[in-house]
């Protein structure tokens, strides 16, 4: 003779039915476990009686006075429980996901940018959106843009134009670059180098792999500086850098927002301005194009260019 609890055909248990069992399996008393989950009583003992025919299985011991687990009852209970807590938690995380601003953003900057504008970014996040926790990234620009492509990293902070495809730039801001020399330099302290001036200075700059490297190259062969004209590489930071300045070892291009981080440290440093139009540097946030927090990340941007706009930089607009 067949079991009553053989199933005809294979079917999936129901969440209310998980529910009802797990109630009863909590309280081991019907009248006290539908209350515990609203329903009615009938409802209840139709929910558990459903849920054994499903899984073919007897799952409780009913008696006039008090209902027990059955040995599967036992087993099966603590698996209903975690599908439960299970599906609660992918409850809120789809909420959280709903909801702007919350949940992981894990944010990629460049070193060139990071000591520098961070302050800012995380006093606005803290601020303005307490619920997002903020992951941050240090890298150069190509281990970034990998961690982009691939998921690893949501959105990143650093210099511009990227012209790489499936990639949408938001500009922040523009910034100029000034010259950093040595106290007694000819050039320091003048609000007033030309361009010209960097052809046959002897310029230090940062390490292979550094956006900032290939900027400040780019300044320099504008300004007409040949392609063979010594360029002494030797640091692989900024703060190092300037070190190098002020030991008399050369000069070098710094963007402006890193010039009282990087400068003030040191009475042997000197800056000096570039007449119009400076060289300048483009910061910007990147994205996956088409990425489904688009519309979060463009407020973002938003909220950014004005918590930037006290830096000594040029906030863009949304369409720059």
């Amino acid at each position: 003779m067949a079991s009553p609890y053989t199933p005809q055909r294979a079917k999936q248990p129901s969440l209310s039915q998980l529910r009802a069992f797990a109630a009863v399996a909590e309280h081991l008393h019907f009248r006290d476990a539908a209350a515990a989950i609203g329903m009615s009583q009938p409802a209840l003992s139709g929910a558990v009686s459903a849920l054994e025919e499903a899984l073919g299985v007897q799952l409780l011991e009913r008696t006039t006075r008090k209902v027990l687990l059955s040995p599967a009852g036992e087993r099966l209970a603590v698996r209903a429980r975690a599908v439960l807590d299970a599906v609660a938690e992918l409850m809120e995380e789809a909420e959280g996901a709903r909801a702007p601003f919350t949940g992981v953003l894990r944010l990629g900057v460049i070193p060139t940018v990071a000591p520098y504008l961070l302050p800012a970014v995380l006093r606005l996040t803290h601020r303005r959106y307490p619920e997002l926790d903020l992951q941050v990234h240090e890298e150069q620009t190509s281990s970034l843009l990998e961690g982009l492509a691939a998921g690893r990293l949501d959105l990143l902070l650093l210099a511009v134009p990227l012209g790489v495809p499936g990639v949408t730039e938001l500009p922040l801001f523009d910034e100029d670059f000034v010259l950093v020399t040595e106290e007694g330099h000819p050039l320091a302290g003048r609000d007033d180098i030309p361009r010209e001036a960097l052809r046959e200075l002897r310029l230090l700059l940062l390490d292979e792999g550094h956006c900032l490297r290939d900027q400040a190259l780019d300044v320099c062969r504008e300004a007409g500086r040949a392609d063979g004209a010594e360029v002494t590489t030797t640091a692989a930071g900024l703060s190092t850098l300037v070190q190098l300045v002020a030991g008399g070892l050369g000069v070098t291009l710094l963007p402006r927002t890193a010039v009282t981080v990087e400068t003030a440290r040191d009475p042997a440093l000197r800056t000096g301005s570039f007449t119009a139009p400076a060289p300048t540097r483009r910061v910007a946030l990147a994205m996956r194009s088409g990425a489904a927090r688009q519309a979060e990340f463009e407020e973002l941007a938003e909220a950014l260019r004005e918590e930037l706009a006290a830096l000594p930089v040029r906030v863009l607009g949304p369409d720059a």
